[in-house]
Parts: structure tokens; sequence; C-alpha cells
């Protein structure tokens, strides 16, 4: 979707972060940790903006005081979530999906928003505002937004076999696929693929989405998160299910004899993926000036430039030269027709499951990751 930004105005007072590896320990620095997907900001590569050194330039220029960026990755929303909730380490910017979003903060675990040191809010786009892992817009400001589809080799995979999600199941490409390596993402291939409810709370569909991943298992090559970078582009595998920003990353990467395709099943998971603040962060103030600047219209389309997802952010998508740079084919799978976004969201969207029902997914994806 889309994002937008414009030049910071609101002059914030400054707040001295503390460099930690739990929820306490300072050293006096003026440090903000920022937690983040991998692949997921331009960092200055090939030519492109170092948004984490042009924040922390224009911070010392604006505010006159220097302050540094610690920037780390994680593979999933299940990993930044684990290693927050056993409070061994502390950030004060992640970048979590929206299902996650909303667990988070009924645990407690992330922190209302101050809106006044945000004021380039104003530029996401209404319709993700008040979407359900966020009500009342308290907790995250939209970073991108997406869909996720199936990637394929045109030179290995057969164009009538493509179209839906049986591709990830089809024998004839047994040894060449791959799987995601969290467990809502893997069962929504199947749930999607079956006709299942993604949000149910019925065992026994959960149940049959489980027989259908282990019918699949065989057939798999790996299971993946980042991994799918480098396997899709040597042509180490031909078909896996990702999201539609990162196959731009592959297509523009592949080997001379990889022919990347990409399409969207007709089910699918819509996404929203939003920058919020734990309540373990150490520099709450910092944080939001950051999330500010990245809302600003030159880190936004720097950023949405580098990742490909589709951004929420008006200076983005409607930035000419943003949509000539990107290029048509590419604005077309970003930003498909499908109707009104919220519409499909609310539809295919995951939403935050209750403990039971985590608990119990949890021990299906380990019963299957065992066996």
């Amino acid at each position: 979707m889309k994002k937008k930004i414009a030049a910071l105005t609101v002059v914030l007072s400054m707040v001295l972060a503390m460099v930690l590896t739990g929820c306490g320990g300072s050293s006096g620095k003026l440090v903000l940790n920022v937690y983040n997907w991998g692949e997921y900001i331009s960092d200055g590569s090939d030519g492109t903006l170092d948004t984490i050194r042009a924040f922390e330039d224009w911070y010392e220029e604006t505010y006159g005081t220097p302050v540094t960026v610690n920037y780390t990755t994680y593979p999933s929303n299940e990993d930044m979530y684990n290693k927050l909730s056993n409070g061994a380490v502390s950030y004060d910017v992640i970048i979590p999906s929206d299902y996650m979003i909303a667990r988070m903060a009924e645990e407690g675990l992330l922190q209302p928003l101050n809106f006044d040191n945000i004021p380039n809010y104003q530029y996401i786009n209404e319709s993700f505002h008040g979407l359900y892992y966020d009500p009342e817009d308290m907790y995250s400001v939209p970073y991108t937004y997406g869909i996720v589809g199936v990637i394929y080799d045109a030179n290995k995979v057969d164009e009538a076999d493509v179209g839906g999600w049986d591709l990830m199941w089809n024998e004839k490409y047994a040894g060449d696929i791959l799987q995601y390596n969290n467990s809502r993402d893997a069962f929504g291939t199947a749930m999607y693929k079956l006709g299942i409810d993604v949000n149910t709370n019925d065992k026994a569909e959960w149940e049959r989405a489980a027989d259908e991943l282990i019918n699949q298992r065989p057939l798999v090559k790996s299971y993946v998160m980042d991994e799918i970078f480098n396997m899709m582009e040597s042509g180490e595998a031909a078909i896996g299910s990702y999201y539609a920003g990162d196959y731009f990353i592959m297509r523009d990467a592949q080997a001379e004899h990889i022919d990347l395709q990409f399409y969207y099943p007709e089910q699918t998971n819509f996404f929203v993926d939003a920058m919020c603040i734990p309540t373990c962060a150490q520099n709450k103030e910092l944080a939001e000036i950051f999330i500010n600047y990245m809302l600003s219209e030159e880190a936004g389309i720097a950023n949405a430039e580098y990742i490909s997802y589709a951004c929420p952010n008006r200076l983005v998508y409607e930035n000419e030269q943003y949509i000539q740079d990107m290029g048509e084919d590419v604005i077309e799978i970003l930003y498909p027709e499908l109707g009104d976004f919220s519409e499909k969201y609310n539809q295919y969207a995951y939403r935050n499951l209750t403990p039971e029902m985590l608990d119990y997914l949890n021990t299906l994806w380990e019963n299957l990751k065992i066996n």
C-alpha cells in the first residue's frame, strides 16, 4: 500500500538512550536500538540511500547531538516475539506484522505512541486507519503492506501447473519446493489451499491443515525464511511462497539460467507491517522521532524502492518519480486491482489467535517439524 512523508517540523526534546542487553542497563550514550526484518530497509547498497546513516546525520544537524542507531534483524514475527517477551533484550523500535501487533498489545508489550512526535502520520492512507490489529491507532504506524504469492522458475515449472496453491503440493516438483519455516505462514498456505478460515478456533480444521502439510513434507526441499532468497536466485529450488516485494529482489539477483515469475492465488494472505515501540524501550521519544523520519519523503521512497513492498504513505505512492523508477510491471504487482484493500484484508489477514489456539498450533507445528 502506501506510505508517505513530509519534512519534520516539530522540535522535540532529546532523551538519553541506553545501550543495553536487557531492560535495565545503561551506558549513558544517545543510542537507538532498532529491530527489523532482514532486507527490510534501504541500507546504502548499490547506490541507495542509507536511511539509518541519513537519520543519524539529520538528527545531529537538527538537534546538535550525535545519535547512534544499533540496527539488528530477525527472521520471523515469532522469533522477535520470543526474544522480547522473554525480557532478554530491549529495542526502541520494532516492525512486527499485524497479527503480532495485536498479540503484543494485548499482552502489554507495546507502548501507546505520542503522535505529536509523529506529524508525518497524516500521510498514511485512510484505508490503513482503524484496522483490527490496532483499532484505535494507538500502537502502530504502517510501514509496508502486501500480499503473499507464489514464486516459481518458469524454466522448470510448466505454465499449466501455476495459478493456485496446488503448485506447492505438485509431486512433479518434489525436492524443488520450499515451505515457510514459521508456523503461521506455513499453515496459512495449507489453509488457503483447503479453503479453511486461517483464524478458526476449530481444532479439527487446524488438524486438517497439519495433515496437508504432512502430505507436502516429502516434496519439500527445505523449510526457510530469508534463505529463500539465495535458493531461488541460484536455482537450488524452483517453487516457494513469499511476499510480493521480495520477489523483485530475487528476480533482480537471479542467475542467468533462472526465470523467476510470480502470481497471487485467489485466496492468500494480506498483511500490514508497522512500526511500534515495545514497553521495554529505553528511549521512547527518540524512537518516535525515528518513526517520523521514516515517514519523510526521502526516507520513505528510498525504503519502498529498496525493499519493493507496497507503501501506505501518500508521499511515496503518489510520487511520479517513484512510479517511474519502479516500473509498470512492478507497480502492477505491488498495487493490484483487487478491490477495496480493507475488504480483502479483513477477509484474509491473520488475526491474533487465542492463547489456547496458539499453544495448539505450536504443538502441531513442532510435531510436524520433529517427525
